[in-house]
């Protein structure tokens, strides 16, 4: 059986443009940094779905699904670190209209945003359960990478799409009260996706 790209497109969409982790870190990225910003989540996301495509592909995510300890301690991994970058988040929002006493926050890096994807257990199970039906009965690594490669496609317009809304908009409100809003809007988004995780 072939490569379902029609019904994986039609799965993917509302999982890709619903607001997540990488939403959230491509419109801080954006007001911080512009494109430049936006290019770094969107890689960091692509090399994320990448590496879950490939593990799901080769097996080794389902090896990690037979121990619900191991998965466990990864949901922990995950929920800890995207507290810490939710409360990141947060404390730039709060700050944003602050007159700048201390150096100005640090962008979010390329190493930081991957982590954000890898260790998001709900990413795991998405390429487990979703992605996995629409790679016919081989199941080979090859169809799981160029599924995931139309996930990143889609993905990538998003993030480009919104971060330029936004970016636009900047001319009629100031950076920093987008800032303010953005950040603390994106924290909270993310502490509720961390906490959700906890969630079975």
């Amino acid at each position: 059986m072939p490569l379902d790209y029609s019904g994986f497109i039609v799965a993917i969409l509302p999982i890709a443009l619903s607001p997540g982790a990488s939403f959230t870190l491509a419109i801080n990225s954006a007001l911080a940094e512009g494109w430049r910003g936006v290019a770094t989540i969107i890689v960091a996301t692509a090399l994320g779905i990448y590496c879950h495509a490939l593990l799901v592909g080769l097996g080794v995510s389902s090896m990690l699904m037979a121990f619900p300890s191991l998965f466990h301690l990864l949901q922990i991994a995950g929920t800890a670190y995207l507290l810490w970058l939710a409360s990141q988040l947060i404390i730039s929002g709060l700050r944003a209209r602050q007159p700048v006493v201390s150096p100005a926050p640090q962008p979010v890096t390329l190493s930081q945003a991957f982590l954000a994807n890898l260790l998001n257990p709900k990413a795991v199970l998405l390429y487990l359960t979703v992605v996995s039906r629409f790679t016919g009965q081989s199941g080979h690594v090859r169809d799981f990478l160029l599924l995931a490669t139309v996930h990143i496609v889609i993905m990538a317009g998003w993030l480009g799409a919104a971060s330029q809304l936004l970016m636009s908009s900047t001319r009629a409100i100031s950076t920093a009260t987008l800032r303010e809003y953005i950040n603390t809007l994106g924290g909270t988004v993310l502490l509720a996706i961390a906490l959700s995780a906890l969630i079975p």
